[in-house]
């Protein structure tokens, strides 16, 4: 096989596209400019060879990817490595060129200290780029490598690669299907097409063309109802098949997505962009103050003047020490801290600065079912002729409490649906036949038609005795609950999961929900099963959507069995003679049935979208059933009588809420960050979880679908995604319009998806988030985040720690950067003042940025929340980590250490105090208490920078955070340990042991910075709360960007091939 084809008009296939599915078998063989003969014989072994050269192989093109040198390069290619770098190559010509051993010794030091630095920081920006664009590796290995074709009129096995358009292809179970293909032939086939939807539901597969209806053009009829079609790297779920290849390589349904993906732009974070442009502010600041030092040293002062070596070493001393070597690795630190943190409560950041981005997001546009619902499905209510009864669904103890009666719970229609007619509130609700967009229906029991009465209004219960069995707000006994729910558990093949749960269940998630609740409620199930054993069963079918079961039972009269039916309420209702008066059983309490109510009932449970499902029972003689018979459907709806049933009650089945979503999303809106849901579901169910979750409210109060979304333009589309909370029906083609629209509104949006078309969007969004459960390995490669449990829950945590990440990265800088630039400013004003020398010297200072950086910034770095970071808005989208506050109290900080370092130096030099030292120890003493005054001062601005606006003067300044001890005390040991060790203070770090009046001079130092910095804090307390923005959130500041207005909502070239979804009919 040659190299790939480039992806391009030159490709044959680009142009050969037809509709495949509107086509007959003969019609494709013929349109493809084949022989007749093609099922049999297959393609002969010179046309496929023709064919490879004309089209190409069968496999997707890959992205160019980047070299290790360009890594490097990218990492390296920074303004403040090129200053150190600059100074690393005239340390060195100095080691190398000067006769002074300590001179060479320092000029050592600095380059191995610059160099490790550079290194260290260019290994770990490799490393997590490493795992940045792994989607495209993750859809090649999801293709198939072998392929089972016909050629020659033979049956042999071929590489994959080799498989060409026209190629007949065999499909047995198992099999990984290696091209689009064009059935032609079925046998009981079914495709696992989770890989590109991420439905679990297999689909079953045919051979007749696809007729457009509606009107839509061929192309627009979605892939999940092209049954008659196969795609590449989906699995044969069931049966075998034959299929024509139509489409190979980059022109299948996986190769679209895959161009999709290499060219979707990945979003450069704001800290990515932050940080370019702080290092290139540093890099004006420092050439400035590098000049200004040279200038100064050479001209005025007394020890370096008319010496333009030694003022080129001054100034490139006052160089490295502006230059925060050890930034970079602290904010790669403190994305680390957080993804860990992170990690514990089942979020896995893939790359390091998309946290921040979690910290600025704006909407969280959600999946519901398994993110913000419990993806079980639940007996959410039961409704017997005179009362309705609520299920605790997050029950965990089995009690029948679990069950009250509620005659207010769903009582009335849901507001939106309260002048629809049946059939409109049927064609929005789950209980619709299409089933959900995109995905097969699992509720078999849905309903035809609902004709409810014009005035539903004046429906009152069908039996008058409110007080039976139970009152409202009281729990039935057992013994009702365990009768009334006979039906659903007896009539049913289901397996409930170990201790309730979805593990090791079997069966239709609906009718579970059955037995769940008859669990939970104290009923034995395994027991009620063998006390009424099944005689005879009349099996579901989807075209009278009923099941009947006949049964033993001790309840029945002498010479009856009990028939248990449940289906669809709209035909059971139809069957039903009598009801039950308050859903008690015994031919005492049935009565004749209230077909209106009944059906009005229906229509309610619908309308909060709900599937509803009717439990009836009924007598029949023992010698109108054969045992072990299989019974035909006339069993139940070909009885001469035709109404013979009893309605007991209407089951409301729903996924519902996780409980612990409804408090996160209360969260998020407290933080000012909508949360938006787009589900494949129906409008109804939407819109009812909507409301449970407080999604829907009276500002955002309607659900629109995914076809009025394609309706829609550019314009509408963004005015649409400001009103509206909740999209329905919507396909992965409405995910990357809703992406596209809020960000040309200025929005910062966090998008959820699980299958291989949902990739893109993921990649368009600011902050892709893929399910880790149930998601595609493809999805969860293209995010930039993993719910390892799929709860929503966990993207508002994340949300939280992303703008912690935010406030320790200011907290980062402004501990660092007043420390950095005290230290080039000691030396520039050292020689302004006309100190004997400069106060402290380059080792001091290599020092002091490592130590600081490793121990004060780390203290910075994990800083737990502060109390109320998710009462803020969210950032003004543009908005810079240096704002005007956090820029006056850098300033602030910078002033204050540098004047406390400078006026300790003077007080050594001047005040007499010292007049008994030489002229050299003197030197060295202020070289201490300079050197000693700076990296306690430090202590003083970490400990205050801790708490960005509540005071520091209190017990929690040591508190909270295990590193702030550590770290206080790691840096007050090793500065006494340098200050007081022979040798090593002398000979390394040009300085002497301090007296009390020098640790006096230090511990007055840092109460001053100390309390200064708190009183700038109190200050803007008090201006916060007048209104003022000290948060740096939203008000301009000249850092700042604006915000793009010129988002192209054009759709990626491509996008239109994945509506893998189903449009409702």
């Amino acid at each position: 096989m040659g190299a790939s084809k480039e992806v391009g008009a030159d490709n044959p296939q680009m142009n050969e596209n037809s509709p495949w599915h509107t086509m007959s078998i003969d019609g494709t063989i013929k349109q493809m400019g084949l022989k007749e003969d093609l099922p049999k014989a297959g393609l002969s072994t010179d046309e496929a060879a023709s064919r490879l050269t004309k089209y190409g192989p069968n496999q997707m093109t890959e992205k160019v990817k980047t070299t290790l040198l360009q890594r490097i390069w990218h990492q390296i290619n920074n303004v403040l490595v090129y200053v150190l770098i600059t100074v690393a190559v005239v340390s060195l010509i100095q080691a190398v060129t000067t006769n002074n051993s300590n001179t060479r010794f320092t000029a050592w030091f600095q380059v191995a200290l610059i160099v490790s630095v550079i290194t260290l920081n260019t290994w770990i920006g490799i490393y997590q780029e490493g795992n940045a664009e792994k989607a495209a590796d993750a859809l090649k290995n999801m293709l198939s490598t072998d392929a089972r074709v016909i050629r020659g009129g033979k049956e042999v096995m071929i590489p994959a690669g080799d498989i060409v358009p026209g190629d007949v292809c065999l499909l047995g179970l198992g099999d990984k299907i290696p091209a689009d293909l064009r059935l032609i032939s079925v046998s009981n086939l079914a495709t696992g097409e989770a890989a590109l939807t991420g439905e679990s539901v297999p689909i079953d597969k045919v051979i007749d063309a696809i007729p457009c209806e509606n009107g839509l053009d061929p192309d627009q009829v979605p892939l999940g109802d092209r049954k008659n079609m196969a795609y590449s790297a989906t699995l044969v779920a069931q049966g075998s098949g034959i299929g024509i290849a139509i489409s190979t390589g980059d022109f299948t349904q996986i190769g679209t997505i895959n161009r999709l993906v290499n060219n979707t732009e990945t979003i450069k974070t704001d800290v990515l962009k932050q940080i370019d442009m702080v290092s290139k502010y540093l890099f004006i600041a420092i050439c400035t103050m590098c000049l200004a030092t040279f200038f100064v040293a050479f001209f005025y002062s007394d020890n370096y003047k008319k010496d333009a070596l030694g003022s080129i070493n001054i100034a490139l001393t006052c160089a490295v020490a502006m230059v925060p070597e050890g930034l970079e690795a602290i904010v790669t630190l403190t994305y680390s801290y957080a993804v860990k943190v992170m990690a514990s409560q089942n979020a896995i950041v893939r790359a390091l600065p998309a946290v921040e981005t979690l910290g600025s997001v704006t909407v969280i546009c959600s999946d519901k079912t398994g993110t913000l619902t419990q993806n079980i499905m639940s007996l959410t209510a039961f409704v017997t002729s005179n009362a309705r009864y609520k299920n605790n669904v997050d029950a965990n103890e089995r009690v029948p409490v679990n069950m009250v009666r509620d005659d207010t719970y769903l009582a009335e229609r849901a507001q939106h649906d309260l002048k629809k007619s049946g059939s409109e509130i049927l064609a929005d609700g789950p209980n619709n036949p299409s089933g959900r967009r995109g995905h097969q229906s699992s509720f078999h029991f849905t309903i035809d038609s609902l004709h409810t009465i014009e005035n539903p209004e004046g429906i009152k219960s069908a039996h008058p005795d409110d007080s039976f069995p139970v009152k409202n707000g009281e729990s039935p006994s057992k013994d009702w609950i365990r009768a009334a729910l006979a039906c659903g558990v007896l009539c049913s093949k289901c397996v409930l999961g170990e201790g309730g749960g979805r593990a090791g269940e079997i069966g239709n998630p609906t009718e579970l929900s059955i037995l769940r609740a008859s669990f939970f409620a104290g009923i034995d199930i395994e027991e009620l099963k063998n006390d009424c054993p099944i005689v005879a069963e009349v099996p579901f079918s989807s075209d009278y959507k009923f099941m009947a079961t006949i049964h033993e039972s001790s309840d029945a009269p002498e010479g009856k069995y009990t028939a248990f039916v449940k289906g669809a309420p709209d035909r059971m209702v139809k069957f039903c003679k009598y009801q039950a008066k308050g859903g008690a059983t015994g031919d005492d309490n049935y009565e004749d049935i209230d077909e209106a109510y009944w059906i009005e009932q229906i229509a309610i449970l619908s309308s909060h979208g709900l599937r509803v499902l009717g439990l009836c029972r009924a007598y029949v003689d023992k010698d109108s059933v054969k045992v072990g018979a299989q019974l035909g459907q006339e069993f139940v709806n070909g009885r001469p009588e035709r109404k013979w049933l009893t309605m007991v009650g209407l089951c409301a089945i729903m996924d519902p809420p996780r409980p612990e979503c409804v408090q996160a999303i209360r969260e998020a809106h407290g933080a000012g960050v909508r949360v938006a849901m787009i589900t494949g579901d129906h409008k109804d169910t939407a819109t009812a979880i909507g409301h449970m979750l407080g999604i829907v409210d009276e500002k955002y109060s309607e659900a629109v679908t995914g076809p009025e979304l394609d309706a829609m333009s550019d314009d509408e589309i963004r005015k649409c995604v400001l009103t509206h909370n909740v999209f329905a029906r919507a396909s992965p083609q409405n995910k990357i319009r809703i992406v596209k629209a809020l960000q040309a509104e200025g929005q910062v949006t966090s998008m959820t998806g699980d299958g291989v078309n949902d990739a893109p969007a993921l990649k368009a969004a600011n902050m892709g988030v893929a399910m880790g459960k149930e998601g595609t390995d493809v999805a969860r490669e293209a995010s930039e985040m993993i719910l390892a449990d799929d709860n929503f829950a966990t993207i508002v945590y994340a949300v939280k720690q992303g703008r912690v990440v935010w406030d320790n990265l200011r907290k980062v800088l402004l501990v660092n950067t007043p420390i950095n630039n005290s230290q080039g400013l000691c030396v520039f004003f050292g020689m302004l003042v006309r100190l004997p020398n400069i106060p402290i010297t380059t080792i001091q200072i290599l020092y002091s940025n490592f130590i600081c950086a490793v121990t004060l910034g780390f203290v910075c770095a994990v800083e737990p929340a502060e109390d109320g970071i998710m009462a803020l808005p969210p950032r003004r989208v543009g908005k810079r980590l240096i704002g005007r506050y956090l820029f006056l109290r850098i300033i602030l900080g910078t002033v204050i250490l540098t004047g406390c370092v400078v006026g300790g130096a003077l007080i050594v030099d001047r005040s007499g105090w010292y007049d008994y030292l030489g002229e050299d120890d003197k030197m060295m003493m202020m070289r201490a208490v300079s050197f000693n005054i700076l990296d306690f001062g430090a202590i003083s601005v970490t400990l205050s920078a801790r708490f960005a606006y509540n005071s520091s003067m209190t017990l929690n300044i040591l508190r909270g955070n295990p590193a702030v001890l550590f770290s206080v005390v790691t840096v007050t040991v090793l500065q006494v340990f340098l200050t007081y060790t022979p040798g090593l203070n002398s000979f390394v770090f040009s300085m002497m042991g301090m007296d009390g009046f020098g640790w006096a001079l230090v511990i007055a130092a840092m109460v001053v910075v100390f309390a200064v910095m708190e009183t700038e804090k109190a200050i803007r307390r008090n201006l916060k709360a007048k209104g003022v923005d000290t948060d740096d959130r939203i008000e301009p500041f000249i850092f700042d960007s604006e915000p793009a207005s010129d988002v192209d909502m054009k759709m990626p070239k491509g996008a239109s091939k994945l509506n893998l979804t189903g449009l409702a009919h």
